[in-house]
């Protein structure tokens, strides 16, 4: 007999972490981070640039750690996660859930892109530094309509390459939608197996994940740091100028993100009847998280712990739904990408028609699908969907001084976006979920049929 071990049953190795207001910690850091940076600016007067640069270097070194510990577990916690989830219910059941959580995952970011457009067009934050003589190279790079034309026609390719033809390489190079693809491939292909033989690989999946939460644990101990030396060194390196004049811009990003915040609300109040302020107090610790590390691979288990323990969602359709949905589930991220796109537009002055407008939705549509779920991940995938509009990308300098302070935001919103996932899927295949997995811990195989 299979026992299934979920990754929320692994997290206990963060409780500690927790337990000792990591949160709070945090935000002392953030704040003190903040102070530091100002001070630290050459242009106060009490360093010279020289020093404030390589106080900088130094004060990035927590955070650098922190991330690449992330960086480094995420795809073996991804992967393992996602065959558990998957393992642990039938193929049927599977084929149902899988294809309706991805046209959710899909609405939802649709949704949030859509939010984007309107919140940008109407309250037009690039207008405000076009007024100002805008960027450099203002409107050289925009596309005609004949290469508009050609970007979509390349779609059908597109959606072929989503299948990777060399799962390594994939693995290697960190392209998190061909990683996911290829594990659910994979993840399918083991519930045809008999239990002697899926037994060692469900085994090994066990002892990855516990391996990946200790290395969490290890990298948890360092947020509080982190946050301190990489907001102290982002301030230190920036002038305050340029942060009130792109003040505006962090409005109207936030503005667009609490809009979608509450449009989880009210869904989650229509389907599942959950009162919003609870379902805020129930989540807040995974939020706290995710804003402070700005990851979602790195919050992934204390979700999952969350889901099972405070929202009463099985750890069945938690496995699944939050591995993935830290990978294509990207709302946040979506949105942020949308108002960057029409604001670096605004502010270069160029005009786009509705042909630009409606490619602009559809690449952050894919892109944001295929964000990497770390610290930046966001800004790293927004140069395609500059080029894609003929927007040029010299802008993203400017955004990448800003991005770690919307990038907390932004991942927060990710973070509660996958939990309000997890209920509403509960409300339909919760029941449905615990029967399956209940009878498969009985089967002597994991496909009756193989």
């Amino acid at each position: 007999m299979i026992e299934f071990r979920p990754l929320n049953r692994l997290s206990v190795h963060l409780d500690r972490l927790i337990k000792g207001r990591l949160w709070l910690k945090v935000i002392i850091g953030l704040v003190l981070g903040a102070g530091i940076g100002v001070l630290l600016n050459p242009t106060i007067g009490l360093l010279s640039e020289n020093v404030s640069l390589h106080l900088a270097d130094w004060l990035d070194l927590p955070g650098q750690i922190f991330m690449r510990l992330v960086q480094m577990i995420m795809i073996p916690l991804i992967f393992t996660s996602i065959i558990t989830g998957i393992v642990s219910n039938t193929s049927e059941n599977l084929k149902t859930f899988g294809l309706r959580l991805l046209l959710y995952f899909i609405l939802t970011t649709t949704i949030a892109i859509l939010i984007g457009l309107v919140v940008t067009l109407i309250l037009k934050p690039g207008y405000y530094i076009f007024k100002l003589g805008g960027f450099p190279n203002s409107g050289e790079s925009q596309i005609t309509p004949d290469e508009q034309t050609n970007l979509i026609g390349d779609i059908p390719n597109a959606i072929s390459n989503l299948i990777p033809n060399n799962p390594l390489e994939t693995i290697l190079t960190g392209e998190m939608l061909g990683v996911v693809i290829f594990t659910i491939i994979i993840g399918v292909a083991i519930t045809q197996l008999r239990r002697e033989t899926a037994s060692p690989i469900i085994r090994f999946s066990e002892a990855i994940q516990k391996i990946c939460m200790i290395v969490v644990s290890w990298a948890m101990m360092l947020v509080p740091y982190a946050v301190f030396g990489l907001m102290a060194a982002l301030l230190s390196r920036t002038s305050v100028e340029i942060f009130l004049g792109l003040g505006y811009y962090i409005v109207v990003v936030i503005l667009g993100l609490i809009l979608l915040l509450t449009f989880y609300l009210v869904l989650a109040l229509i389907i599942t009847k959950k009162n919003p302020f609870k379902f805020l107090k129930a989540i807040r610790e995974p939020q706290l998280l995710a804003f402070s590390t700005a990851s979602s691979a790195a919050v992934m288990p204390l979700s999952m712990k969350t889901a099972d323990e405070k929202l009463g969602v099985s750890s069945n359709i938690s496995d699944f739904v939050i591995p993935v949905g830290a990978t294509i589930n990207m709302d946040g991220t979506a949105l942020f990408q949308c108002v960057t796109t029409l604001f670096l537009a605004q502010a270069y002055g160029i005009e786009l028609s509705i042909m630009s407008l409606l490619l602009i939705t559809f690449t952050v549509v894919a892109a944001s699908i295929g964000t990497p779920a770390i610290p930046g991940g966001g800004v790293i995938i927004l140069a395609s969907v500059l080029q894609s509009a003929g927007i040029p990308i010299d802008g993203l300098i400017i955004i990448i001084g800003i991005d770690r302070i919307l990038g907390m935001f932004r991942t927060a919103v990710n973070v509660t976006g996958d939990l309000t996932a997890c209920i509403l899927f509960e409300k339909f295949y919760g029941a449905k979920s615990n029967s399956v997995a209940f009878a498969s811990n009985n089967k002597t195989v994991l496909n009756p049929n193989s």
